[in-house]
């Protein structure tokens, strides 16, 4: 199967990301797992403090997650049954490789799902909040990443889920959908 093959099983939807009864969500974390604003901080919330601990157990076991890497934690509290997390980059600040690590960071969340037997995924826009990536460069990345790597892991994982709140990043992602469909 290719990533062209795999797009079928990509969708864009205006959803709460805290809300998906999928088998994991993705946290757009920061290298300490420190969810306090933004999507990590909603997610935070909604899984309550239990999250934040396993998070902190994690980075006292590991050290800091490096950009591009991805854990995976239990839920809590959230309708799914798993929270992947994954650092995406800062814009501007990777000396020109914040592409090819948005694309890593995509590719480890699924690569970790499809190995721990998760089928589902919901994911946000990594990196378009508060760690400024522009949305208009992210959402082809982003889409095309997830493609190549759902061709590439077989159906081991069966949807992967884009959910928005703001109609503007929405649109931008079905849009990259579109394109890849040609």
């Amino acid at each position: 199967m290719t990533g062209l093959d795999a797009v079928d099983r990509i969708e864009v939807v205006s959803a709460d990301l805290t809300r998906q009864q999928v088998d994991a969500i993705v946290n757009p974390a920061n290298p300490q797992l420190a969810n306090a604003g933004g999507a990590a901080g909603a997610i935070s919330r909604a899984a309550g403090p239990e999250l934040q601990r396993a998070c902190d157990e994690l980075i006292a076991e590991s050290g800091v997650l490096r950009t591009g890497q991805a854990v995976v934690t239990d839920a809590f509290q959230l309708p799914c049954g798993k929270v992947i997390h994954v650092v995406g980059p800062v814009y501007g600040q990777h000396g020109g490789e914040e592409a090819e690590l948005l694309a890593a960071a995509h590719r480890n969340a699924i690569s970790l799902a499809a190995d721990s037997g998760l089928a589902s995924v919901a994911f946000p826009a990594i990196s378009c909040g508060i760690f400024g990536y522009p949305v208009e460069e992210a959402a082809p990345i982003a889409i095309a990443t997830t493609a190549q790597t759902l061709g590439e892991s077989g159906d081991r994982v069966e949807l992967v889920r884009f959910c928005f709140i703001g109609e503007s990043e929405r649109a931008v992602f079905a849009q990259a959908l579109e394109d890849l469909r040609g």
